[in-house]
């Protein structure tokens, strides 16, 4: 009737029922017959019955007794865990709470304490929905730091096992920063953890200052290291960064060059003292073509008479950068060219003139023809030393520029910025092969034109051509063969492959489709080689002027070359005593042939240049190289390329420098790398003479110019030092450096 596994209160309750109902049932039995045999009978059956109840209730009193004692322990057991539960609540270092159904059933001392205005409203039974809204309005929240950041909703128990999770952080107006952690227990309770992380906060703006204001110092630094003067602005005008350059340029006083300045003080400054010639234009407007996102570009002279670019270029937090660059040397040379052509000009009209004033009388007409022939030989000279000078003055600048280019290609990882500087190789490599060429036909018109007639293996110079034109033959889809040859020829190397490779290199821009052939035919004792092409073909009357300067074919596109290739392998090969031949036929191809004398095979000779691998080498050039150059851009460029090869650079810009170098360092260095014209009458060989003289060894040295002489080249021969042509590749100037220096410590 009783079940033991029922809560001890329902056991005691229904023994209490049963209890009450045999006694009721006793007194009843009274009742049942006056006789005393029904009532012995009766007493009898009772007093059994009292006795089996008897058991049951002192069993059952038994188990009640038991229950008591197993209830008293889970009572201790439980003021036990509530004790510990309210220590451990005591020990934690943040802020601790239990929400449940009912609201808040505990919480330590932290979390009551934590916001004072809120603190009454910390007692039992205080809804988890309430507290979040008794944060949120708090007026110990920093407002300006976003207050309470996060969800502000409570966590219910439909919510999935992903989202029995949440926190966000709250910002005190002390600079304290706490981050409160809601989670929801199994049994729906939900628990509040409040973790100061002030500490934690502080150190990571520290440690965000301190990388801003190391940004700022590389940025610093990188600017002070230009050679234009560079100032950036904010979108409100206000100084951001600037170097020294920039304020000597434009002439400004360093208390308007403090950080936060505004644009329109220095521009007022600037106008005020007429610094720049302003011709009428105003600077005001810039400014607001530059919140337009315009570009400035402006050319002014200084009253000293420099002249000055100034750009203005828009950035893309609506802030600007203006650039100030001293073009001085360029306007003094356009203006020198100008005069100079106004000077021609002037004298072709005065000839003119004259030869129509004298057109009647054929005696002084015939005078004035050998005047006018001997002026055209003297012109023709002249025009032959000017390419000569001008090529190498105009190399000077693309070497430095090809120089920065390499170093910002590598430095580049933009998309963007990598195709503009992709753009940028191609047209400096455009203007180089046009000065080249202009120089090749400069020595090939001079009547001293010097050449290096040697023995040497066609076949492979061969293979390196057709290794180099591979790409540009890929590049156009034309297929371009190479038939092997193991002929040995008698030529000048250079100028025979440079004719060949402009066959070669008209025969792709001129073949939309199909191939280009190059190979060798034997002839007695002579090699013909021919270049095979299924190009546009060249009519009957072109292939009589072809080999004219700035000639091209009938149908030639506007981007097939600048007409100077075909005239370069008529003068050389004509010097050279190498017959060039043409077969042509409209539409169906050409072929282009140069009969060159053979030679019995044998070691190959000296080069123009050191026999050096151009294979760019791995690892750092832990070297002290001496460089002299009197250009500054070119130096610089030079210096910071070796810097990078981890190599350590004593920059020098004449012979009287580098000594005074090498006198301060005490050693010499590993190896010299020297222009050959220096300023003031100067020059590379008197460098290389003065460092060994005081070193008193034979320093590797190396000579860089666009001087191609054959007189340098055999002063190379007698000092054992090697000649490196201008532009620089870089490949062989790393490779040339490996070779020069490993050869001195064998």
């Amino acid at each position: 009737m009783i079940n033991p596994d029922e809560p001890y209160e329902i056991q005691l309750a229904k023994q209490a029922k049963i209890i009450e109902a045999l006694i009721n049932r006793a007194e009843r039995g009274h009742e049942v017959g006056g006789s005393a045999y029904s009532l012995f009978e009766s007493a009898i059956a009772l007093q059994a019955e009292v006795w089996e109840k008897t058991k049951d209730l002192e069993k059952a009193l038994d188990t009640l007794g038991r229950a008591s004692s197993e209830l008293e322990i889970a009572y201790q057991a439980q003021e036990r865990i509530q004790r510990n539960l309210a220590d451990a609540m005591v020990a934690m270092e943040g802020g601790f709470a239990l929400f449940s159904e009912d609201g808040l059933q505990a919480c330590n001392a932290q979390f009551r304490h934590l916001l004072a205005d809120i603190e009454p409203l910390i007692k039992p039974g205080l809804g988890y929905d309430d507290y979040l809204a008794a944060v949120n309005a708090s007026k110990y929240l920093n407002r300006k730091e976003g207050g309470v950041i996060g969800r502000s909703q409570p966590l219910v128990k439909e919510q999935g096992p992903d989202q029995r999770f949440s926190s966000f952080v709250m910002v005190l107006r002390n600079d304290r920063w706490f981050q409160i952690s809601c989670r929801q227990t199994s049994s729906g309770n939900i628990t509040v953890l409040q973790t100061e992380i002030t500490d934690i906060v502080r150190e990571n703006r520290r440690e965000k200052n301190r990388l801003i204001d190391q940004h700022a110092h590389f940025l610093q630094a990188a600017f002070d290291h230009m050679s234009l003067g560079i100032c950036t602005f904010s979108a409100r005008g206000e100084l951001r960064v600037r170097n020294e350059r920039f304020g000597e340029l434009l002439g400004v006083p360093l208390l308007l060059l403090k950080k936060g300045s505004l644009f329109q003080r220095i521009v007022e400054h600037v106008e005020r003292h007429e610094i720049l010639d302003r011709k009428g234009r105003r600077f005001a407007g810039w400014f607001k073509a530059t919140r337009r996102g315009e570009t400035v570009q402006e050319r002014f002279r200084r009253r000293d008479g420099m002249s000055l670019d100034i750009r203005i270029h828009s950035l893309p937090d609506d802030g600007f950068i203006v650039s100030v660059m001293d073009v001085t040397m360029e306007t003094q040379a356009a203006a020198l060219l100008e005069q100079r052509v106004q000077e021609r000009t002037a004298e072709l009209i005065e000839a003119n003139r004259l030869l129509k004033i004298h057109a009647d009388e054929q005696a002084k007409i015939e005078g004035a023809l050998r005047q006018a022939k001997e002026a055209a030989e003297a012109a023709h000279t002249s025009k032959t030393r000017f390419l000569a000078a001008a090529s190498h003055d105009l190399l000077q600048p693309i070497n430095a520029a090809k120089l920065y280019l390499s170093m910002l290609t590598e430095a580049v990882g933009q998309p963007g910025v990598q195709d503009v500087v992709s753009r940028l190789n191609r047209s400096f490599a455009s203007t180089e092969s046009l000065l080249q060429a202009l120089l090749d036909i400069s020595r090939l018109d001079s009547s001293g034109a010097e050449f290096n007639v040697t023995s040497f293996d066609l076949g492979s110079a061969l293979q390196g051509l057709a290794e180099d034109l591979a790409p540009l033959a890929t590049e156009k889809g034309i297929d371009l063969r190479m038939v092997p040859s193991s002929r040995w020829v008698t030529s000048d190397q250079r100028y025979l492959m440079r004719c060949i490779q402009n066959l070669v290199v008209n025969a792709i821009q001129y073949t939309e489709r199909g191939r280009v052939l190059v190979g060798c035919r034997l002839g007695g004792d002579r090699l013909r080689i021919e270049v095979w092409d299924t190009g546009i073909g060249i009519s009957e009357e072109d292939q009589t002027r072809i080999f004219n300067e700035f000639t091209r074919a009938g149908g030639a596109g506007k981007g097939t070359g600048m007409g100077l290739g075909l005239s370069i392998v008529e003068r050389a090969c004509r010097h050279l005593d190498h017959p060039v031949r043409l077969v042509s036929q409209t539409g169906r191809g050409s072929v282009f042939s140069i009969e060159v004398p053979l030679a019995m095979p044998g070691r190959a000779s000296d080069a123009c240049e050191n026999p050096v691998a151009e294979a760019m080498l791995d690892g750092s050039l832990d070297l002290i190289v001496m460089v002299v150059e009197n250009d500054p851009d070119e130096l610089h460029a030079m210096t910071q390329i070796l810097e990078n090869w981890g190599a350590s650079v004593l920059a020098a810009g004449s012979t009287a420098d580098a000594v005074g170098l090498m006198q301060e360092i005490g050693t010499a260095p590993d190896i010299l790398l020297a222009d050959y014209q220096l300023d003031d009458g100067d020059n590379g060989i008197e460098t290389i003479q003065a460092l060994r003289t005081l070193a008193g060894v034979e320093v590797p040295a190396v000579i860089i110019t666009a001087n191609r002489q054959r007189e340098l080249l055999r002063l190379g021969n007698e000092m054992s030092f090697a000649v490196l042509a201008k532009p620089v590749q870089l490949v062989r100037l790393r490779a040339l450096i490996d070779w020069k220096t490993r050869a001195r410590v064998a």
